[in-house]
């Protein structure tokens, strides 16, 4: 895996300057009605992170995704990355990455080269600041769900997030308000909002000029 171009190219890329607002706007979900949607909050962001973890599985590279649970709350029954909020024990955001996904999807974090970080993404609906941590693992992972947290992990391919096909728009009711709403369409699933706003910025990367990749 270390080897691979998609890891070589992320190992030089992150620690440059990324896309940033110009990649998550790609993917911003808008109100239908043309008007401005506004979210305020009178609390400072709390801290988070997630893991985009790519790995190999017959020549292609994938990462998970976790549908969560329907419950009460902003993000039940979506589609997101593994992760959640930094608590007191995590020495930094990397390490509440890691430590989440390994609660969530069972992937133990010693396993994990971290490659780096996106840019911090404001999540306005729960007022997070969440910092994307990219990594990779030699092995594709055995992935052992926690069902309190999540329903099911979806194996999404790599190539469906870099070959512009698989952008769509549709039209969703988010509490009486509608959006439309840019989306991936990974394994026929509607990936949107926040995360997809994250993985644009990831796509973004991979396909801009000079990257050299095949959508793979």
């Amino acid at each position: 895996m270390k080897g691979h171009p998609v890891i070589r190219l992320l190992s030089q890329r992150l620690g440059k300057p990324l896309p940033g607002a110009d990649a998550h706007g790609q993917m911003r979900a808008r109100p239908s009605s043309g008007a401005r949607l506004s979210v305020r909050h009178t609390e400072p962001p709390r801290p988070g992170a997630v893991l985009i973890l790519l790995y190999a599985d017959k020549g292609r590279l994938f990462f998970p995704l976790i549908q969560r649970p329907s419950y009460e709350g902003v993000h039940g029954g979506q589609i997101g990355l593994p992760g959640g909020k930094q608590e007191p024990s995590d020495a930094d955001l990397v390490q509440t990455a890691l430590r989440e996904t390994n609660e969530e999807i069972g992937v133990d974090k010693h396993v994990v080269h971290v490659l780096g970080s996106l840019t911090p993404f404001h999540v306005a609906v729960s007022n997070h600041m969440i910092l994307p941590v990219v990594g990779f693992v030699e092995k594709k992972p055995v992935f052992v769900p926690d069902h309190q947290e999540v329903e099911e992990v979806i194996e999404a391919p790599l190539h469906q997030l870099l070959d512009g096909s698989y952008r769509k728009e549709t039209e969703i009711n988010v509490r009486g308000v509608r959006l439309v709403a840019p989306y991936f369409d990974l394994e026929n699933r509607i990936v949107w909002g926040a995360t997809a706003m994250m993985l644009s910025e990831l796509a973004s990367i991979l396909t801009e000029p000079g990257a050299g990749l095949h959508t793979q």
